[in-house]
């Protein structure tokens, strides 16, 4: 039993060290395409889109990554959701890149971000019950239960 433990940590810091190797990072100058803020400036808050043709999109927090998928008409012209190689965000406690569609993301907490109310991403249950209490969060959503309205309505401070 301890053995499949020990083995299955060493396979999780593994998929963790590869993924961090293998996403790319925002240079000094990328701006986030959503509200036009230099992204390097708030490393915690980083999400990133890759492309299967190699290039990337950054974003200075979870909250803008989400506008952006849902509106790639406005926000990315001529890129389809079919060409997205992967979603990304920072884990709030660890700060390493997580894979955005197995991550949760609490919303109404009092933590803010770069600008202002976000979804602030975990990449367990327990941390983002732990999040929850610590800093009296309201809800936790599931990659798919962001809608293309709930980041305006974080915006304005309303989280259900």
């Amino acid at each position: 039993m301890r053995r499949r433990a020990v083995l299955a940590f060493c396979l999780s810091l593994w998929v963790s060290t590869a993924l961090a190797q293998s996403v790319p990072k925002p240079g000094t100058k990328d701006l986030c395409p959503v509200c036009g803020m230099i992204v390097a400036k708030y490393p915690n808050w980083v999400a990133v889109v890759t492309w299967k043709d190699g290039h990337s999109h950054f974003f200075d927090g979870a909250k803008d990554l989400f506008k952006f998928l849902h509106d790639l008409a406005k926000y990315a012209p001529g890129h389809r959701r079919e060409d997205i190689a992967g979603i990304y965000v920072t884990d709030f406690y660890n700060l390493e890149i997580i894979d955005a569609r197995r991550a949760l993301f609490v919303a109404g907490s009092d933590v803010l971000g770069p600008m202002g109310h976000e979804f602030v991403p975990l990449a367990s249950q327990a941390d983002a019950d732990d999040f929850m209490k610590d800093h009296k969060g309201r809800r936790v959503y599931g990659f798919k239960q962001i809608g293309a309205m709930l980041p305006e309505r974080v915006d304005d401070g309303k989280f259900d």
